[in-house]
């Protein structure tokens, strides 16, 4: 029982260092809206200063304690105005890779001026022993307790009393209303980014007494201190230091009792990130979430006699290298592996995944494992390492299906790290006798030493095939169904979902392919030795890969190879060495430097110029007509296909968002053929009534049929295969696609097998005869191979329509898709829905604010007014009814609407 306490107490004194790192964490995030990765190394750098300034230069104590809580206080100032200021604009990945980026200078720094060797540090506060209850424990937990407590009342006092709090609040509910009352939110920004800096400066210089002082060591306390500021939500200090408490405390008993298994204490944080992202996250974006501007994407074509000449060239190159030309030619290529499987899961599905160098690992792991325990030759243990991984990847792509963005990238963060902390550093898991890793020996391939040690030339041209073949797999997965359904995904969730895409399936197959690529680099790197050595697979390399990738263009085939240049060991390092003898040990500060550099200057990376000029070659050449049939057929001689007569049936539909009732009680009826209209004043209900049919928003009670079938409880893609399809009042394009293809992802309905077909063959088709139609009769012909930007306001309106059509819907749900048309637009669009409904044989749910149109075009209205008809009937009844003349029409008279 004292062991219980005695740990307990000293967990809690641990748990407050995490709970002050995580203060900073908050700070930053509530002053700017920006979460910092960066702010581990930002502490450590304080935390260096202070060591530096105390045993090299003889200073006291608490001014270099000063010096280094003011440096990393410089150090978040400058980062604000340096990096994240430029990119107030840009998406949240290229915030998040501003801060990786800014971590990646900071670690090389102190790595190079400092190794990553452990010191020992003496601290000042004291250390006398206490008897606590039974149980004796160091004085200094008991400060450190009192100092997390008092910062937390603090801070607490100062963002609710404060006119500086008080100004952080309100430019982090509304910044454009906050700076119309004079508050400047750069200013605010600058000031948090200084405080929560400071504090994690004041706390690295705290907690190394406790863990000693590395890079390593301070860096990765982010993980601890995020779990502890997911916790209280990166604003409630008060629950922060809750979280932090209960991490440390659970983290020191699991040290006592629970060190028969490794790692298992150090993984304490990542559960805590794990059930709470996955407890507060959503299967689809709520409605009216920010769409970001991500970076640009290639088209995945590939030219055949280029490509071959490339290779040729390669191989020739390797077979003349020296030994070390052919090891940095190896280095080059597995990391080029590496981040192609970050184009896969980062670039073209959008996920921002942390975990390429754990899946590598895993790869490595069970391909060595295979060679050393079973004797498998090296072509089956690959083959094992590849296959095996892909199982894995899709365990990281659970938390995907309900987070996003910056949660996903912490959270993949610390799944690898627990791989990393409880297998790879496992001996009795990741070593054999007599050996640092698991001794694999010298490799054959179809009975040919290729042996890295021996044939480090040979070793090199397997490696390259092998990126050529992975990369002609990304390629065509790009160029066909599947790239199309994962870029839809990457550019709108809800979108994808409304058209019939299984997102968790796309995100899951993305995972897994990005696994499967990781794992080959992770083989390979493994193999290249005659043991596989788990030191070259830290987790917070993924950090660095995901850096490069960004460097040389995260949605560009040829941008790993670009990326790859700006690591040690590879060609691009002995080629600095070349130029400049010892350019390549300054690669990682050089690296972030260059990372800094593309964010701001050009967030899409090398990739994309590289591309330029043989785009501009290309343009240049005459073209074949490509008409709106896409492959040369005249859309003229397309019928339009009869929708299948389903009908909508909703009954007694209610919606509420906490207690506010949005949806109450709304029944009504969409027959084949007929338009059904949706109106009423703002806040009314109409949009959630759509969301709530469509499955976007969950009905508390109430059900919707489609004929005889419930799909009241069905997802929104399968909502959508049954026939039901929606417009947004947003419109939600496809972005990152040009007209043709957003209309291809409408129309196309891939098996299951199109995601291993299109490895090898993609599958790409023309459009069917009815989107053709339907392009003609949007008028949408000589846009098909624009992109969506590039359209003007109308046409955007015209292809969202259009879309939804292409999905082949019985039911179509429009949603204010007169919004910002001009009065000769609406009456065209007008005629337009009244075809679908006639022509096309579709039911047509219409809500729309111009009353003119719903008029005209339905054959029934219904009138919501605080979510509850009010009224239904003919267009004639409704504009006679007292009740909605009241609550929608005001004084007008009929005739006027007439």
């Amino acid at each position: 029982m004292d062991d219980i306490l005695r740990f307990a107490l000293l967990g809690l004194g641990l748990g407050a260092l995490y709970a002050l790192t995580a203060h900073g964490i908050v700070l930053v995030y509530r002053g700017s809206g920006v979460l910092n990765l960066a702010h581990g190394a930002i502490g450590m750098a304080g935390a260096y200063v202070q060591w530096e300034l105390a045993v090299n230069h003889g200073m006291p104590y608490w001014p270099a304690v000063a010096c280094g809580v003011l440096t990393s206080a410089l150090l978040g100032v400058l980062t604000h105005l340096l990096v994240l200021r430029p990119l107030r604009r840009a998406s949240t990945l290229a915030r998040l890779v501003g801060t990786l980026a800014v971590f990646i200078v900071l670690t090389a720094v102190a790595v190079k001026r400092y190794g990553d060797s452990l010191q020992l540090v003496p601290g000042k506060l004291p250390t006398r022993l206490l008897t606590i209850a039974g149980a004796t424990i160091s004085e200094d937990r008991v400060w450190l307790l009192g100092i997390a407590v008092a910062v937390t009342v603090l801070l607490h006092l100062l963002y609710r009393r404060t006119l500086f709090g008080l100004g952080t609040t309100a430019v982090a509910e509304n910044e454009h209303a906050a700076a119309s009352l004079g508050w400047s939110p750069d200013v605010i920004a600058t000031g948090n980014w200084a405080l929560g800096s400071a504090l994690a400066g004041l706390t690295g210089i705290l907690i190394v007494p406790v863990i000693g002082l590395s890079v390593s060591g301070l860096t990765t306390l982010l993980l601890s201190a995020l779990a502890a500021a997911l916790v209280g939500r990166f604003s409630s200090f008060p629950v922060t230091l809750a979280g932090g408490l209960v991490i440390g405390l659970v983290q020191s008993e699991l040290t006592r009792f629970g060190s028969g298994v490794t790692g298992l204490a150090s993984s304490v944080p990542f559960l805590f990130i794990a059930l709470v992202l996955v407890a507060r996250g959503r299967a689809l974006p709520l409605r009216g979430t920010f769409l970001d501007r991500l970076p640009a994407l290639g088209s995945g074509t590939v030219r055949p006699l280029p490509l071959a000449f490339a290779a040729a060239v390669g191989l020739v190159l390797v077979g003349v290298s020296t030994p070390l030309w052919a090891d940095a030619i190896t280095s080059t290529l597995v990391l080029s592996l590496i981040i192609l499987s970050i184009v896969v899961v980062t670039g073209y599905a959008g996920q921002v995944s942390l975990a390429a160098y754990a899946l590598a690992g895993t790869g490595a792991f069970i391909a060595g494992h295979a060679a050393a325990d079973w004797g498998w030759p090296f072509e089956l243990a690959l083959l094992a390492g590849v296959l095996g991984t892909v199982p894995i990847g899709l365990l990281f792509a659970l938390p995907a299906v309900r987070t996003r963005g910056v949660n996903l990238a912490i959270i993949t963060l610390g799944l690898g790290t627990t791989l990393e902390t409880m297998v790879f550093q496992n001996t009795g898991l990741s070593t054999t006798p007599g050996s640092d890793g698991i001794a694999v020996g010298h490799q054959t391939l179809f009975g040919i030493s290729i042996s890295g040690v021996d044939h480090p030339q040979r070793y090199a041209a397997v490696v390259l095939v092998l990126f050529v073949a992975a990369t002609l797999v990304v390629a065509n997965v790009r160029r066909g169904r599947t790239g199309r359904r994962l870029v839809a995904v990457r550019a709108n969730e809800r979108a994808a979902a409304a058209l019939g895409i299984d997102v968790r399936a796309a995100k899951l197959y993305a995972f897994g392919l990005s696994a499967a690529i990781a794992a080959l680099a992770g083989v390979l790197t493994g193999f290249r030795s005659t043991s596989v050595v788990f030191s070259d697979f830290a987790s917070f390399d993924s950090i660095t890969a995901l850096g490069l990738a960004v460097i040389g263009g995260v949605g560009f085939l040829v941008g790993p190879l670009f990326g790859a240049m700006f690591a040690v060991g590879t060609v691009g390092a002995r080629l600095g060495d070349w130029v400049l003898p010892g350019l390549s040990a300054w690669m990682p500060l050089i690296g972030g430097v260059v990372l800094v550099l593309t964010l701001v200057g050009n967030q899409d990376g090398i990739g994309k110029d590289a591309g330029r000029p043989a785009a501009r070659v290309r343009n240049r050449l005459p073209r074949k007509d490509t008409t709106e049939a896409g492959e040369g057929e005249p859309a003229a001689v397309a019928d339009v296909s009869r929708a299948a007569p389903i009908a909508l049936h909703v009954r007694d539909l209610t919606v509420r968002y906490g207690g506010v009732v949005a949806v109450d009680g709304l029944s009504l009826d969409v027959e084949p053929g007929r338009i059904v209209g949706l109106i009423g004043p703002n806040g009314a209900g109409k949009t959630s009534a759509i969301d709530a049919v469509t499955g976007f928003t969950r009905a508390v009670s109430g059900s919707v049929r489609l004929a005889e079938r419930d799909v009241t409880r069905l997802p929104v893609h399968r909502r959508a295969t049954a026939g039901l399809s929606r417009s947004f009042q947003s419109l939600e394009l496809f972005e990152d696609m040009t007209v043709r293809d957003n209309l291809s992802a409408a129309c196309e309905r891939p098996g299951p097998w199109a995601y291993v077909t299109d490895l090898i063959r993609p599958g790409s088709r023309p459009l069917p005869g009815h989107v053709l139609v339907a392009v003609r009769e949007f008028g949408l012909q000589d846009s098909l191979d624009r992109p969506v930007a590039e359209l003007s306001y109308g046409e955007r309106r015209l292809l969202a329509i259009a879309r939804a059509v292409a999905a082949s819907p019985s039911v179509l749900l429009l949603d204010e898709p007169a919004a910002g048309l001009s009065d000769d637009e609406t009456r065209e669009l007008a005629h337009l829905v009244r075809r679908l409904a006639e022509d096309w044989g579709m039911g047509v749910l219409l809500v729309e604010h111009d009353v003119d149109m719903v008029m005209s075009v339905c054959d029934e209205v219904v009138v919501l007014d605080f979510g509850r008809r009010i009224c239904a009937g003919t267009p004639a009844e409704v504009l006679r009814d007292p009740a909605v003349r009241a609550a929608y029409l005001g004084d007008l008279e009929p005739e006027a609407l007439a």
